[in-house]
């Protein structure tokens, strides 16, 4: 490599496209656009396509990039000195996939000067020439290339079905919901949620003003424990007696069902057994059912598309968006026998289990496929692959 000086005085009244470089190898990209007022020191320099340019504070990082289309005619500071490559002796695409292995990164921490603090450390320009690359012949190198961008696209790929699958699982789930509660038991008598709801209790929302946690107090349910099908009771804000005293009306049993009337209004679950003699908050109403509907039914029945759509249209405010009970009250939920409430129940939450079990799984593979490529390039420099 040889050093590439392209130095020139900032003008002021231009704007100009300030370059960083990631760390690990991930490439140079367009930091911030400053005019040149913004720009501290007036002296700055030029980088090109295919200029080698690293981060003198990052180095041992692995901030080194080999500079994109992106970043051509764009300007970097004196902190990211920038090299050309012989192409006779090296392959750009071989030094950007170097540039993404842990092993430059370790050389560079070894060769930085100063402090440990990690803004400190520096790897100066006399000490970049000390960096070592495993170094075959160009043929040989775009080999290299070849294998590793081939086995780097059959991971994205792998990737991309993962995606694909998060995209679309619950979507999928919400489809069978939909089918299972409201198309198959079109014969059954459509009510409105009202009056499948505990008369003595009826629908209500919680404290209105939580006060400061207090450690003795009565757990209390927040908008932000509440999601789809789940309560987070991991770390459940505690109320003092004497405000959730005047709230009797939405104190817990255990099996009611929670619906988020604000801050994500439409997500719903059953209350667990665990939060019973607590509370909630105002953004979730408590939905304290009579016997002819099942908690868990009910669950799937307003989960629903079909009750969502009618939810999202109720939606009322600008800064405090939510729902009025009112409108929840009047929500159409159809209802079979006991009998087939429990059949739907159990279908769907066996079809919940199977996706949940291939979440687990895709997650697994997430993580292992983050760490093929590192083990791929790590195998490719030191001639294993």
């Amino acid at each position: 490599m040889s050093r590439v000086d392209r130095r020139f005085e900032i003008d002021d009244s231009s704007e100009y496209r300030c370059v960083g470089v990631r760390w690990y190898g991930l490439g140079a990209f367009v930091r911030e656009k400053l005019f040149g007022y913004e720009i501290r020191r007036k002296q700055q320099w030029i980088i090109r396509q295919e200029d080698i340019v690293y981060n003198k504070l990052f180095a041992w990082k692995g901030a080194f990039a080999v500079a994109g289309n992106e970043v051509d005619g764009c300007i970097v500071s004196d902190k990211f000195p920038t090299y050309s490559a012989d192409t006779e002796m090296v392959d750009a695409r071989y030094l950007g996939y170097y540039f993404r292995t842990e092993l430059v990164g370790r050389q560079a921490l070894v060769l930085s000067k100063g402090a440990a603090a990690i803004s400190k450390l520096t790897l100066n320009p006399p000490q970049f020439w000390d960096l070592t690359i495993p170094l075959p012949d160009l043929s040989e190198q775009r080999k290299t290339v070849a294998k590793i961008e081939q086995l780097e696209a059959k991971i994205e790929e792998a990737r991309s079905l993962r995606r694909s699958f998060e995209e679309n699982a619950d979507s999928i789930l919400l489809s069978q919901i939909n089918e299972l509660v409201y198309n198959r038991v079109r014969s059954f008598p459509i009510e409105p949620l009202a009056d499948l709801v505990d008369p003595k209790r009826g629908i209500s929302y919680g404290i209105v003003q939580t006060g400061d946690p207090c450690e003795d107090g009565i757990p209390t349910l927040r908008a932000g424990d509440l999601h789809r099908f789940v309560v987070n009771t991991s770390a459940v804000k505690r109320v003092h007696p004497e405000i959730e005293t005047r709230y009797v009306r939405t104190r817990l049993q255990g099996t009611e069902l929670l619906l988020r009337i604000r801050g994500g209004v439409g997500e719903v679950a059953v209350c667990p057994g665990e939060m019973a003699g607590g509370n909630v908050s105002r953004e979730i109403a408590v939905i304290p059912l009579t016997g002819r509907v099942l908690p868990q039914f009910m669950m799937y029945a307003i989960a629903a598309p079909s009750s969502q759509d009618f939810i999202r249209r109720q939606v009322r405010g600008s800064s405090y968006v939510g729902i009025n009970l009112y409108d929840v009250r009047k929500l159409l939920i159809p209802v079979p026998s006991l009998e087939e409430q429990r059949h739907i129940v159990g279908h769907l939450d066996g079809f919940r289990e199977k996706i949940e079990r291939i979440r687990k799984l895709q997650a697994q593979t997430s993580a292992e496929l983050y760490a093929l490529l590192p083990s791929i390039l790590d195998k490719a420099f030191r001639g294993e692959l």
